[in-house]
């Protein structure tokens, strides 16, 4: 009998994973341990290899869909067996009909309207809130075939029968992630944001200053690793904003490490690596992890290890040309701090104005844990470390 290799349990509680890019097609022969498909989850991208070597009869499904953990991947015919390889997936999709020599494609079926096409084409159609009527199918006896139902939602041919020109693009992969993860946290936290400006001439200054060494050693000093390490030493004053809530227990959960997620932009949406330890870790410690951490979520190679466990997160929206902002909070974190984009503005410097340079920070946390009071001492004193670096120094442990 062939094999059925089935979605594994990847960890981190993941239930469902998109097919990225299939690895093999069907015929392959396969060895043990080769990765077979790639696949995207809630965390990351991840290639996942087959316990076992042999061809590859079919594919249970197309690249773009969604599949459960215990859901059937592929099937594999072992050393000495002799059986059919079936379609490959673009064939397929849900419902099929199995056995033992593979899938069999669908017959077609005709709706009321004498409309000709296969389920697959139907259920997919319905995915895309497409309409069949009108559509002129290339398919045997005018039936109509993926290419023509995916020509026609081109044309912004759409169910309600309205025409215009339209794009649909499949709410999949990393957009569909950040989607349920920001839904989440609107629906599980109480947030209120607080905003403060920063004067950060003399950090500008001191970051100039020690760059003309770093670049020497392939290391780019930016204000972010300071303002990670303002914010660690901060949060060592105000423990309820390193926080997380046990919702089924009833208690709030003070973490006595510092992680600090951080979000990066990459061509397909948000991810949040994680920094662990930030207390035990300097300033170039944490430029160099930044360095690379960064590299390796725009090009989608980090793991999942990499992307979990935070216990606060910043998000360096500035860099894009914001200012203020309302973030929302990297649940289970209770807060997340935003940073604007540093600026030359007019500053009141000892009751003279001078023109300085201003960062805007904007704090987002859940009121369910701690109070305006609180969060606004805390911002304050991130404020203090920033505005006078040395601070950092003086109170490093």
């Amino acid at each position: 009998m062939p094999f059925d290799f089935t979605l594994p349990d990847l960890g981190e509680g993941i239930t469902e994973a998109e097919i990225r890019k299939w690895l093999v097609r069907v015929g392959d022969d396969v060895q043990e341990h080769q990765p077979v498909v790639e696949v995207e989850t809630d965390k990351a991208v991840v290639e996942v290899p087959t316990p076992r070597a042999g061809k590859v009869l079919s594919l249970t499904r197309g690249e773009g869909e969604i599949i459960q953990v215990g859901e059937t991947l592929l099937s594999i015919a072992e050393e000495g067996e002799e059986v059919k390889p079936g379609p490959e997936p673009e064939l397929l999709s849900k419902p099929r009909s199995v056995s033992v020599v593979g899938e069999l494609p669908e017959a077609e079926e005709t709706l009321p309207s004498q409309v000709l096409a296969t389920p697959a084409v139907r259920a997919l159609a319905r995915e895309k809130g497409l309409s069949l009527e009108g559509i002129t199918g290339t398919g045997p006896r005018g039936s109509i075939t993926r290419e023509d139902l995916l020509a026609a939602g081109r044309k912004g041919t759409t169910a309600g029968g309205e025409t215009g020109e339209v794009e649909r693009i499949p709410f999949r992969g990393l957009r569909r992630t950040i989607a349920r993860n920001l839904l989440k946290s609107h629906q599980m936290t109480v947030c209120v944001t607080g905003m403060e400006e920063v004067d950060v001439t003399e950090l500008g200054n001191l970051r100039v200053r020690e760059n003309t060494g770093l670049d020497a050693r392939g290391i780019h000093l930016t204000y972010f690793p300071f303002i990670i390490k303002a914010v660690q030493h901060a949060l060592r004053e105000h423990p309820y904003l390193n926080a997380a809530v046990d919702e089924e227990g009833e208690a709030i959960i003070l973490k006595k490490y510092c992680n600090i997620g951080f979000a990066v932009d990459t061509a397909e949406g948000l991810v949040v690596p994680v920094l662990r330890n930030v207390e035990q870790k300097t300033i170039i410690d944490l430029a160099t992890e930044l360095q690379a951490l960064s590299e390796r979520a725009r090009e989608r190679t980090i793991t999942l290890a990499e992307m979990k466990g935070s216990s606060f997160t910043i998000s360096n929206f500035g860099q894009f040309g914001g200012g203020f902002a309302t973030p929302i909070i990297n649940y289970p974190d209770v807060a997340i701090l935003g940073c604007g984009r540093i600026s030359d503005k007019p500053w009141v410097v000892k009751g003279e104005i001078a023109i300085r340079k201003i960062l805007p920070l904007s704090l987002t946390f859940d009121h369910r844990v701690t109070d305006g009071g609180d969060a606004t001492r805390f911002l304050s004193r991130v404020a203090s470390y920033l505005e006078d670096p040395a601070l950092l120094f003086i109170e490093s442990v």
